[in-house]
């Protein structure tokens, strides 16, 4: 059975689908770019490309009651030209996909272990909303003693934000900054139970004006491989290839593991 989508929901389904619209250029798909009020493609252009009708997507943009179908979602992002991770947001939002992650399940003894034991390779375990649930000595090395933070305070999001070596030492800051955002706007969007979500939320809405501004944007992707480069104060400049993997039947949890890009790293150093 199909959860009907929130009010709310259904506003950010609409504000996505805006902006989502608005990066496109009339001439990939061989319309007249001629002048135009907003840049991308018109509500029309869209609903007709994709196969419904305008006023239909205009009420779905609009946040109006409706229930979009699968086959709709598939076509409208079709359009859109979304990828897997922003295709799967417009499922999320509209309710159309059964939410299955859980944000607050307990690490495995089995789980915890293998953290340990790829020490002095830095790794920790987090869930969909960022806490970091279980790590290793070598990843608190090179971050912070994530054991002598309180539990609430153990969150990779509110680190970059209010925790000011995460500012200094991470080098390309903003990037990874915004990075965290949008895969947590992700995350949210699947979650069951939003208000945990939206506690963080409210609070680095609260202390960061930064985070309060790239809140209100749309973009959503995943953040499971990439590299990160820090100028850590003891062993200067480090370079890494972060990993996230998903624990098989775990999907509200991942294993992040940061593999340095240089012989030269001593992790214990």
């Amino acid at each position: 059975m199909v959860k009907k989508a929130s009010p709310e929901q259904r506003r950010e389904l609409g504000v996505f689908l805006s902006s989502r619209r608005a990066r496109l250029h009339p001439k990939e798909f061989g319309l007249p770019e001629g002048p135009r009020r907003t840049p991308g493609l018109r509500r029309e252009e869209v609903a007709v490309l994709a196969g419904v009708s305008v006023s239909w997507y205009t009420w779905l943009e609009q946040g109006r009651d409706i229930q979009p179908s699968a086959d709709a979602l598939q076509r409208i992002s079709k359009v859109l030209k979304l990828d897997r991770v922003e295709s799967s947001h417009l499922f999320a939002l509209a309710s159309r996909e059964e939410p299955a992650v859980v944000t607050s399940g307990a690490v495995t003894d089995g789980l915890e272990m293998l953290v340990r034991a790829i020490n002095p390779i830095p790794a920790y375990v987090r869930n969909t909303r960022l806490d970091i649930l279980a790590w290793n000595d070598a990843i608190a090395d090179l971050f912070v003693d994530y054991g002598s933070l309180q539990p609430h305070e153990r969150n990779t999001l509110r680190l970059l934000f209010l925790y000011q070596p995460y500012r200094t030492m991470i080098l390309d800051w903003e990037q990874m900054a915004r990075g965290m955002i949008s895969t947590f706007r992700a995350s949210r969007a699947h979650a069951q139970d939003k208000a945990p979500f939206d506690r963080l939320v409210d609070e680095l809405s609260d202390l960061s004006p930064e985070f309060k501004e790239w809140w209100q944007d749309t973009d959503v992707k995943g953040f499971d491989e990439g590299s990160k480069r820090l100028q850590h104060p003891d062993s200067g400049h480090i370079e890494f290839t972060y990993v996230a993997l998903t624990p098989e039947g775990r999907p509200d949890l991942s294993l992040v593991t940061y593999i340095p890009r240089h012989a030269a790293y001593d992790p214990e150093s």
